[in-house]
């Protein structure tokens, strides 16, 4: 699919995003794996998500959808934590690695051996951060040249370990925290710096025995989870692309409503406010321990600057749309210290860079990162995805500030997090 975007004069109205990306795998894994029914609303429609009900689908987890004044309401009729059901076939990730990386947690512990893959892409990232951890604890784990899927998981008792990450990964500590529900013991990750803490917030609403301290959560194996409703707020990395698409657009005013503002997720606020960007916080409320709210943004003159260290890795899946602020910024952006962003769907640092010249802008590129000079304008242009999401979505924004329409190559890969992404931008423009 080929989408042609057109530069905008200005944006302004009412922004809605869909459900969290993170929150949406998390409640899907731990309601299947509760006793008794859950009511999930707002759960997301991107295609990775529904990989993650796939995969519960195989292991013998019913649920069904409705729809609600516009939101996917997703009914999760769990099993309990130990009844599973062994698959009839290798379980499909498609292009999530969260799925298969969180999941993994659950399957290490079951009575039963489960094959799980991906789709060209993910079969290429690599899983030995997971299966290091879990190997630990017991599990047996066959790989591809010893990290890559597919993996075959051989369910066996687990034991709790005391796991210090390496790298800071959300997903490496849900995979292991996961896994800790079934350990005999209690289960300790410790963390270099603090990552989106979804899992944890998720354990304790469906009834886990655990507790958190700085950079370290503890959950006890045993508990019994129960089923409840549960919200998903909207993806604040979906509403990151519409944030930057008004600062960068003059004459635009947006309020994107009901996104999440975990404050392990807010780095990105922090990170465009220290650039300049006139955002402000409408209204605020908790659902499930999350923290959800209305954000208003206006056309800004943005500063630019140096993302690094820890705030890289708060911000690493908006590189991409931060990449594309940077050129037209003050005194542009250099981006330090994300060499994960080489083991994403694609190689993300190679896939702007790309896309940037494309459009005639100067980007240098390192191991770890880029720097784009300011005050950059951006020229018509075919722009490849890669098949990668973020990348679609966020060179459709850049777009938006070209001399002249653009054609996004592969455009339906921004599915996979937010299939309405592109009817939502055409009604603002338009």
């Amino acid at each position: 699919m080929t989408e042609q975007v057109s530069p905008a004069s200005r944006l302004r109205g009412v922004v809605s995003v869909p459900g969290d990306k993170s929150i949406s795998h998390r409640y899907a894994m731990l309601t299947s794996i509760a006793e008794g029914d859950s009511r999930i609303d707002n759960y997301s429609t991107g295609a990775d998500c529904q990989s993650t009900l796939g995969c519960m689908r195989s292991l013998g987890v019913d649920h069904t959808f409705s729809e609600e004044e516009g939101r996917q309401v997703l009914t999760v009729h769990g099993r309990g934590i130990h009844s599973l059901a062994a698959p009839s076939a290798t379980l499909d990730a498609g292009n999530s690695g969260s799925t298969i990386r969180m999941l993994s947690g659950i399957l290490a512990a079951q009575p039963f051996d489960t094959r799980i893959s991906g789709d060209e892409s993910l079969v290429t990232r690599p899983m030995r951060r997971i299966i290091t951890p879990l190997s630990e604890m017991g599990a047996h784990i066959d790989a591809a040249n010893s990290q890559y899927p597919p993996l075959s998981i051989h369910g066996s008792s687990l034991r709790a370990i005391h796991y210090k990450l390496p790298v800071a990964s959300a997903q490496v500590k849900s995979c292991v925290l996961l896994a800790g529900l079934y350990a005999d013991g209690e289960t300790v990750v410790e963390e270099p710096v603090a990552t989106r803490d979804h899992t944890e917030i998720a354990l304790r609403e469906l009834g886990a025995d655990i507790s958190l301290s700085p950079r370290m959560a503890r959950v006890r194996g045993g508990a019994a989870l129960k089923g409840k409703t549960l919200y998903v707020p909207g993806d604040i990395s979906s509403a990151a692309f519409f944030l930057i698409a008004a600062l960068i657009t003059p004459n635009s005013d947006l309020i994107i409503t009901g996104v999440g503002l975990n404050p392990t997720r807010t780095a990105l606020l922090d990170v465009l406010r220290s650039m300049g960007a006139q955002i402000k916080l409408l209204h605020i409320e908790e659902a499930n321990g999350e923290i959800i709210g209305n954000l208003q943004v206006k056309s800004s003159r943005m500063k630019g600057g140096v993302i690094e260290g820890a705030t890289t890795a708060a911000v690493i899946d908006e590189i991409p749309i931060l990449s594309i602020l940077g050129a037209v910024s003050e005194n542009g952006l250099t981006v330090r210290d994300a060499g994960e962003l080489r083991v994403k769907e694609t190689d993300r640092i190679e896939s702007i860079a790309h896309n940037l010249r494309a459009m005639k802008i100067q980007v240098a590129t390192s191991e770890d990162g880029f720097t784009i000079p300011g005050r950059q304008q951006f020229h018509a242009a075919e722009i490849k995805s890669f098949g990668d999401h973020r990348i679609a979505m966020a060179f459709s924004i850049a777009a938006l500030a070209a001399d002249g329409p653009c054609l996004i190559h592969d455009a339906a890969a921004a599915s996979v997090s937010f299939p309405e992404f592109y009817t939502t931008l055409h009604n603002l423009t338009n």
